[in-house]
């Protein structure tokens, strides 16, 4: 289950029992809110297998910021770091089998990271692609046409696209369902994908 993990990290196996024994199994339903906007967050996520979204509210108007997928660990970076509220909620999209692991943990974890420069470096890696896809996602709605940013979202990540409804694709997008049904329909009449 974790050797992506352990295949990022190259810790020595006494250190990687001692974190593994850290997280907690959960086994969580479709439509479950793990993480509350405003909340603080005091834990950490990691997916073996569904899809969560992270989204915020925009005058009553849910909207989506990112999903992640299996393998992936996500908390709110800035709350679970500062302890500053959260700015988006976590939401399951599928049924998850989701793996939490306390604040205290995980700053042992990362105290062991920085100790090693080698380790250290594939931490800030892994968070810098993070906080690119963020920018790119940002770029995106200052350059791009809605169904210019579909047909990218499309073409990077595929999965997603065939895993989720509509609405939280429309809603990460920034336009309305029936915008993307016109999308949609204009890039297969016109075979642009």
């Amino acid at each position: 289950m974790f050797e992506h993990i352990k295949n990022k990290f190259p810790f020595p196996k006494q250190k990687w029992r001692k974190l593994l024994s850290s997280f907690e199994r959960m086994d969580v339903p479709a439509k479950t809110i793990l993480l509350k906007e405003g909340e603080i967050s005091h834990n950490a996520y990691y997916i073996e297998k569904g899809m969560v979204r992270a989204w915020y509210n925009n005058d009553g108007k849910d909207v989506t910021f990112q999903f992640f997928l299996e393998n992936t660990m996500f908390s709110s970076l800035e709350s679970f770091k500062k302890g500053l509220p959260s700015m988006v909620s976590f939401e399951t999209i599928e049924p998850c089998i989701l793996y939490k692991i306390k604040k205290p943990d995980v700053e042992a974890f990362l105290e062991e990271v920085y100790e090693n420069a080698e380790l250290r470096k594939i931490f800030m890696d892994a968070l810098f692609e993070r906080v690119f896809d963020y920018m790119k996602h940002f770029f995106s709605f200052i350059k791009d046409s809605p169904q210019q940013r579909y047909i990218n979202f499309a073409k990077e990540k595929p999965e997603i696209i065939k895993r989720i409804p509509q609405h939280y694709i429309a809603s990460y997008l920034g336009i309305t369902t029936v915008h993307l049904s016109r999308i949609k329909s204009g890039i297969l009449k016109n075979n642009l994908l």
